[in-house]
């Protein structure tokens, strides 16, 4: 079946790059050794994982064996109490959402990922606009979680039956609308999320599909509700979502290098488009580990912080090593336990498809960041998650034990 003209002409640009562009691989910063100890600078203090509190053998043998594995893991990072701990980078293959829309160019060289290269975060984006949803609500932009979504969109009035009219700001923010939405058993090409990329009315899409589920009822992965609540707030703000995350989140943390890509209608891919450099995603979980404060400024409201990390939905999804009894989902947040020695400790984390995370685990005030390059292989996904929890039992002290704090 041919698609519509509006598709085949939307789509002219993109094909035109698959047969014109060249990537060429970024010059990254030299790739130290894996158990190096990482370079300090104006936003990270440094420390041995000894003084961190590491069994500093343990953590170094992961480390090494992530430099030299096969697995196309680019970074991975880890702070504790504000502090750097350790820092890898590697080359690797890359499929940037910037570029064909991830579809990825096979003459594209390996890239030298280093301090100084953007990377994809893919949904780890979503977990951005959901810090921005606790903001408007403080500052009043947003009148309620519990107000139905659709206020928002009075031109959709035909929607609003069928039980629609009942999904409200908070259903999105947990994944839990009820909405009919394919995203992650359709293929790449086939399913919701990619359709988004071409779709005049994002919203319409979105809504324009039957109930299959009570709202709030049952967990179903939906980046169309985050394109949504990303449209709903730039509508009460008056501001592109790139200018409020610009002012109201990465500003305020010195993030100062960052693209937002774009889809064929020149919006900014809300639920997977942002891309950020290693340290600076490790910003936001330390962001989070303080409750939403960075340094002497509060950014996000503490109490949103808290609701973040609280598990709203059960996701039914067990995750090999951090969450072996399944993990929940908070207000675009992931949350869980994971085992450390005899007890069980609560985490959050901001995934994104290929091995993209940013885990924090308050009890032990420590930050985990990587980055891959694998999208779409439950493989990566599922060695990425073992590296965090092994990562994780490298920690040697008590919760609390030690430290100065951020700097």
């Amino acid at each position: 079946m041919p698609w519509p003209s509006d598709v085949r002409r939307s789509c002219r640009p993109l094909l035109a790059a698959i047969v014109a562009t060249v990537v060429v691989a970024p010059a990254g910063a030299e790739q130290l050794p894996p158990c190096a100890t990482p370079a300090a600078d104006a936003d990270w203090a440094v420390s041995t994982p000894a003084d961190a509190g590491f069994d500093a053998r343990a953590l170094c043998a992961l480390l090494e064996a992530v430099a030299t594995g096969k697995r196309n893991i680019h970074a991975v990072l880890v702070e504790r109490r504000g502090r750097l701990v350790a820092e890898l980078y590697r080359s690797g293959r890359d499929s940037p959402i910037d570029v064909l829309y991830g579809l990825g160019n096979p003459f594209a060289p390996d890239v030298r990922f280093g301090v100084d290269v953007l990377h994809d975060v893919r949904s780890v984006s979503k977990s951005v606009v959901g810090l921005l949803v606790g903001i408007a609500l403080h500052d009043g932009r947003i009148a309620s979680l519990s107000t139905p979504a659709l206020d928002a969109f009075p031109e959709l009035a035909d929607l609003r039956t069928s039980g629609r009219h009942a999904i409200t700001i908070e259903h999105l923010l947990t994944m839990s609308s009820g909405l009919d939405w394919d995203e992650w058993d359709a293929g790449p090409l086939t399913s919701d999320e990619t359709r988004l990329l071409w779709k005049s009315d994002l919203v319409r899409f979105v809504f324009d599909r039957p109930l299959v589920a009570a709202p709030g009822s049952r967990f179903n992965y939906n980046g169309g509700g985050t394109a949504t609540v990303a449209e709903l707030l730039t509508r009460a703000s008056d501001r592109s979502l790139p200018e409020l995350a610009r002012e109201q989140i990465l500003a305020p943390l010195g993030i100062t290098r960052w693209t937002w890509a774009t889809d064929l209608h020149d919006r900014p891919l809300a639920f997977a488009g942002l891309r950020l450099r290693p340290r600076d995603m490790l910003k936001l979980g330390r962001l989070v580990l303080g409750r939403g404060r960075w340094r002497e400024r509060q950014v996000v409201p503490e109490a949103w912080i808290d609701e973040s990390l609280r598990p709203h939905a059960a996701t039914g999804i067990t995750l090999a090593g951090v969450a072996p009894e399944g993990a929940h989902y908070g207000y675009h947040w992931w949350t869980g336990r994971l085992a450390w020695r005899d007890r069980e400790l609560a985490w959050g984390a901001a995934f994104g498809n290929g091995g993209q995370r940013i885990l924090v685990v308050p009890d032990l005030d420590l930050g985990v960041v990587t980055t891959a390059g694998d999208y779409g292989s439950i493989d990566t996904a599922i060695a990425v998650n073992r590296l965090l929890a092994q990562i994780v039992a490298t920690v040697a002290d008590e919760p609390g034990a030690g430290g100065d704090g951020p700097p």
